[in-house]
């Protein structure tokens, strides 16, 4: 094990006993939970919520007998989210590489299983590296969704977690996962920093550099689904960072063949039957994608299979077909995926 994996280890193992222990907000989610998360929270035991250290939603809508899989799982509080939701025909796996977390996460099955009113557990978590993933015997091809809460930025090969997911997915299959991202590149020296390392700010990508790893590992149209500014709240720390903005970022990727790396224009449309559970009224696909009920909808050809060649396939007409091409899509797209709002810099975790 490298000193830094080490490290990660210990900070998260021995440091931290808890979310209080967190020296900055950026583990720290600063959206609240729809309100079907919200009832399943209710269920979780005290000790798995007390050491979650994510910084966002990592769960997303349509679930029901998914096998998902969490890079980074901690106390196992969004494996249990997740175990919830996809039933008891469902499966959830949780790798993580700290003891102590794994401890705690495994304490609870028996507990979470009792909760949910299931005849067996639909749930394991597993020690791992993430960025050994080809290691654990975990079958391509085996996972309809993955998620992670604040962990791949801990990672050193950030890449290689990243082709990994790709090839565990399905056909159709998504990583939906939130991080932190930052504005420009980390230099070195505070890369070496333990602290500011293990508090996910140091080991944040560059937003432009995490987009051509995605589209290199195969996931060409990243998808962002929200984005908060992280406000450190620490002045020591915060001297250290200097200028570096740093953002809390949700993102979705499709393993899906065919994706462009424009938004193209084929004279697609889909209409939204209002069949999601929870979203009987409209449902969003990123945050520029927003479908109400019943209404016909431009969509450009990506779009058009996000919905058409995955699991949501069901919940939509789809008028049109990639027979002619109309040139560039417009309304997609833009420089930076997410942007400096003053109005979100309230700084306090949900």
């Amino acid at each position: 094990m490298d000193t830094k994996h080490q490290e990660i280890q210990d900070y998260y193992g021995k440091e931290l006993e808890s979310s209080d222990d967190l020296k900055t907000n950026a583990c720290c989610t600063l959206v609240p939970p729809p309100k079907h998360i919200k009832e399943v929270l209710s269920q979780i035991h005290d000790e798995v919520h007390a050491k979650y250290y994510g910084c966002g939603l990592t769960i997303p809508y349509e679930l029901e007998g998914m096998r998902i899989l969490d890079l980074g799982s901690g106390s196992g509080r969004d494996c249990y989210i997740a175990s919830k939701l996809v039933g008891q025909d469902g499966y959830v796996v949780g790798v993580d590489m700290t003891d102590e977390q794994l401890d705690v996460a495994n304490k609870y099955i028996d507990y979470h299983t009792e909760a949910f009113g299931y005849k067996h557990s639909n749930v394991k978590f597993v020690k791992g590296n993430i960025e050994k993933l080809d290691e654990l015997n975990l079958e391509d091809g085996s996972f309809d969704i993955i998620i992670s809460n604040c962990v791949i930025n801990l990672a050193n090969d950030k890449s290689k977690v990243l082709e990994d997911a790709y090839r565990l997915l399905k056909p159709g299959g998504e990583i939906y996962f939130s991080d932190v991202y930052s504005d420009r590149r980390i230099p070195q020296l505070l890369q070496d920093d333990p602290v500011l390392w293990g508090e996910c700010l140091s080991g944040a990508m560059y937003w432009n550099d995490f987009h051509k790893a995605a589209k290199d590992a195969g996931f060409t149209d990243p998808r962002t689904m929200e984005n908060k500014v992280i406000t450190v709240e620490n002045e020591a720390l915060q001297e250290k960072l200097g200028d570096i903005k740093f953002f809390s970022v949700t993102y979705r990727l499709f393993k899906l063949e065919g994706l462009e790396l424009d938004c193209e224009d084929y004279g697609q449309a889909i209409r939204y039957r209002g069949t999601i559970e929870g979203k009987s009224t409209s449902f969003s696909l990123d945050d520029h994608h927003y479908f109400q009920k019943g209404k016909i909808e431009s969509v450009c050809g990506n779009t058009y299979m996000m919905l058409k060649d995955t699991r949501f396939e069901k919940h939509f007409d789809f008028f049109g077909d990639f027979s002619t091409h109309y040139g560039i899509f417009e309304g997609c797209g833009g420089a930076m995926p997410f942007s400096i709002d003053a109005s979100q810099e309230d700084g306090s975790c949900c």
